[in-house]
């Protein structure tokens, strides 16, 4: 299994990765040994992970949420759809929420 998250910093911003093992990914980002982004910016929590068969569909949805707006993630966090934003994008059958 493969996994796109968004995860919050200290300063709000959002993150967005993607992993084979969320946890210790999640873990790596909170001890500063993550992502370059990370490693100045204090994550907080994981915010919303969505879980996917492979490693190609992790890196198109992480892809496509990373161009959408702030506004946008925060609408998915707070429990819209993918395919209200993706849709005709990808597939959205194909990502679970984990």
């Amino acid at each position: 299994m493969y996994y796109t998250y968004i995860i919050r910093c200290e300063d709000n911003s959002l993150y967005t990765g993607m992993t084979n093992y969320l946890e210790k990914r999640i873990n790596e980002h909170i001890s500063k040994n993550g992502a370059k982004y990370t490693k100045s910016h204090k994550v907080t929590k994981l915010e919303i992970a969505w879980r996917s068969k492979s490693k190609s569909l992790a890196c198109k949805l992480e892809y496509q949420i990373k161009n959408l707006t702030k506004q946008q993630k925060e609408n998915l966090i707070a429990g819209e759809g993918l395919s209200t934003y993706l849709s005709g994008v990808v597939d959205c059958r194909r990502y679970k929420r984990v």
